[in-house]
């Protein structure tokens, strides 16, 4: 993974500090290290990053002004890559982040992620979903997906997944490649790839769609 400048919004000194260890320990430079929403603005618009981490819960409301800050950002500049934490799981928080791009196609646009605080502690799972949100891609946190599995208010065209094409795209959504989907679920390469064309074609995605994997969990997370 390339060196990613990095913008770190985090209100608790003690978890601000460890997060940027942790990113300088992985060979990223944190270019600004602020503790309130907006200063993570100011500090965008100064430093123009390769990626912002940011936290939901921040001053100076101690709402969701770090959710806020992010949305801002990403109307401003829609190819920023962001990632937002989050204590506990908020499924409105990221229907609402993951909303702002699902008309778009996915390759004109930055990567954006949803994680729970706990992953940070899963290091290899936090540094890869560092690399892929810096690199265009969805990342949502497992525990978010399975909460959403639960939904039953699903849009009409997700509705027309079978049991297994769902378990597929609920991996995509979780940031699984093809190789991870095939070694969880216990399929061929070739189911796998078989799987994805089909929730391609049920979902209404063309080859001329741009990223289809990226619409197609955006439109899982709409449906949710």
């Amino acid at each position: 993974m390339p060196a990613l400048r990095i913008v770190l919004a985090e209100d608790s000194a003690l978890v601000r500090a460890g997060i940027e260890e942790l990113l300088t320990k992985f060979g990223h430079e944190v270019v600004r290290s602020v503790a309130d929403a907006d200063s993570l603005v100011t500090a965008v618009e100064e430093c123009r990053p390769d990626l912002v981490i940011t936290d939901v819960q921040m001053p100076p409301g101690h709402g969701d002004d770090g959710l806020r800050a992010a949305l801002r950002l990403r109307q401003d500049h829609p190819d920023l890559p962001v990632l937002v934490l989050s204590q506990y799981v908020a499924k409105a928080y990221a229907k609402e982040l993951f909303s702002l791009d699902g008309s778009m196609p996915g390759a004109a646009r930055g990567g954006l992620g949803y994680l729970l605080k706990d992953r940070i502690g899963e290091l290899s799972e936090f540094v890869a979903a560092i690399g892929s949100v810096a690199a265009g891609g969805i990342v949502i946190d497992p525990q978010v997906v399975r909460h959403l599995l639960t939904e039953r208010d699903r849009s009409t065209r997700t509705q027309l997944l079978s049991a297994r094409e769902s378990e597929v795209l609920a991996l995509m959504a979780a940031g699984h490649s093809n190789t991870m989907i095939r070694d969880e679920l216990h399929l061929s390469e070739g189911a796998v790839a078989k799987h994805i064309g089909n929730i391609f074609t049920k979902l209404g995605f063309s080859p001329d769609d741009g990223n289809r994997r990226v619409l197609a969990v955006l439109a899982y997370l709409r449906g949710a």
